[in-house]
């Protein structure tokens, strides 16, 4: 049975979401609200549903019931690119960088998908992550799984998204970096939403204001990080 503390009004709201690969359903009637400021992060065994839930919010699959709700508009079913031009990020697993462009270039990206009157500048990803500066030249594909991980999460947030979404920003990442983009994302998150999946539970409700745990497709519990019992939330997660 799940167990749901009711959110604020929220930015991102999913209902009911169905989904799956052909014939094989993943996701089983899902509810989720990100509100306009803070991070949700959603957790869960391999096989969860999680990258499935993001990929479906983010319009890379359509959901086979459901809704998806973005600022009060229904956008269930629009494109991946629909929902880039509606302010939302989406930072992959795997592939989150243009492996042929330098750093620079990668940033610069960046800056040209956002408002044109963001303000937004290239100095930024180097005040939030310092390493990036000592490799501007740098071919993307050339650097560590860490270093590309940063670069992504740099230029996504150089785009000035409304809501991140992100699907295991620290997977392969070893520690000294897992703490920067820890804090990256600490102050990206007091002004802005972040949805994310995350496979670290203490890295993820450190972050995070509120926790949603998918096991075989159904949330099984949701609310506020303080008012979970993080013991019986890791006994959930353990194999």
């Amino acid at each position: 049975m799940s167990e749901h503390i009711a959110s604020p009004a929220a930015l991102l709201r999913a209902e009911g979401i169905v989904a799956g690969y052909a014939a094989s359903r993943v996701l089983f009637g899902v509810d989720v609200e990100v509100p306009a400021v803070g991070t949700v992060a959603i957790v869960g065994r391999n096989g969860a549903g999680k990258t499935t839930l993001l990929r479906t919010l983010m319009g890379y699959m359509k959901p086979i019931a459901g809704r998806v709700i973005l600022d009060g508009v229904d956008v269930t079913g629009q494109s991946a690119a629909g929902m880039v031009r509606r302010g939302v990020g989406y930072v992959p697993q795997e592939q989150g960088v243009f492996a042929g462009l330098t750093v620079r270039e990668n940033l610069l990206l960046g800056l040209r998908a956002g408002p044109k009157k963001s303000g937004a500048k290239i100095e930024e990803a180097f005040e939030l992550f310092p390493k990036l500066s000592a490799r501007v030249a740098q071919q993307a594909g050339t650097m560590s799984g860490g270093e590309r991980k940063m670069l992504a999460i740099a230029r996504a947030m150089l785009a000035r998204p409304r809501l991140l979404i992100m699907d295991e920003p620290t997977e392969g990442v070893w520690v000294g970096v897992v703490d920067e983009i820890l804090g990256a994302m600490r102050t990206f998150a007091k002004d802005h939403a972040i949805l994310l999946v995350e496979q670290h539970l203490g890295f993820a409700l450190d972050l995070a204001d509120s926790v949603v745990l998918l096991d075989r497709g159904n949330v099984v519990v949701s609310g506020p990080c303080e008012s979970i019992d993080r013991d019986q939330l890791a006994k959930r997660l353990a194999p």
